[in-house]
């Protein structure tokens, strides 16, 4: 149904998005390093959910954009391209702020932290112009059942973001303390992942496949 090559480059941007700091994971980390894991993995759950959500109405708009408006999916690539640009340039631009260093939340009950998981997710434009404009990059309508395509590559996507958020907020504060004594590490992790994102935008730019209305 989805080709190797859409998987592994699915996965490839959603890690290069997943370690690129944002609303989450600065969210994530701060929970975690003001209240503790357990209050980190309830707030990730509430992540999860919003990915969930995101992932299912991405779904039956992507059918929609490729049967009904099949030329769109060039402002779509265009869109995704430009966007992988900008998140390169914040992650090397002068001044960036690292996302392990958190600001101070006040402690919160387990149905606030989930809560607020969620709206921070829904409300993360990282992850909505994710869905909307880089997931159809990697949904190839010759092989049909572009809504079930768009699912399992957003379902390739959750589990790496949800694996790489838990990791990273399980080891906050010991790798927030040893980046804060190693500055160097940190602009080391910045233009790295500001140079995966650079090329995969310039092959999402350059690619000139054409795409052909789907079937359902």
């Amino acid at each position: 149904m989805i080709s190797s090559t859409a998987v592994a480059a699915i996965a490839l941007v959603s890690l290069g998005l997943v370690l690129t700091p944002g609303p989450n994971m600065i969210y994530l980390v701060s929970r975690s390093i003001t209240q503790g894991r357990r209050a980190g993995l309830i707030s990730l759950a509430g992540v999860a959910t919003g990915f969930v959500a995101y992932v299912l109405a991405a779904t039956a708009g992507i059918t929609a954009v490729f049967g009904l408006v099949p030329p769109l999916y060039t402002v779509l690539k265009v869109a995704g391209a430009l966007y992988l640009l900008w998140l390169a340039w914040q992650a090397v631009r002068p001044g960036g702020r690292s996302a392990f260093e958190p600001k101070e939340l006040p402690a919160d009950p387990p149905r606030r932290l989930f809560a607020m998981g969620l709206v921070t997710n829904l409300l993360n434009p990282k992850i909505a112009i994710l869905y909307v404009s880089l997931l159809p990059q990697f949904v190839e309508p010759e092989r049909g059942h572009v809504a079930l395509q768009s699912l399992l590559l957003g379902l390739v996507q959750i589990s790496i973001a949800i694996t790489v958020n838990a990791l990273i907020m399980l080891g906050a504060g010991s790798f927030a303390a040893f980046l804060a004594r190693r500055p160097a590490w940190q602009r080391a992790q910045r233009y790295f992942m500001g140079s995966v994102l650079a090329g995969l935008a310039l092959h999402v730019g350059l690619d000139r496949s054409g795409t052909a209305v789907a079937r359902p």
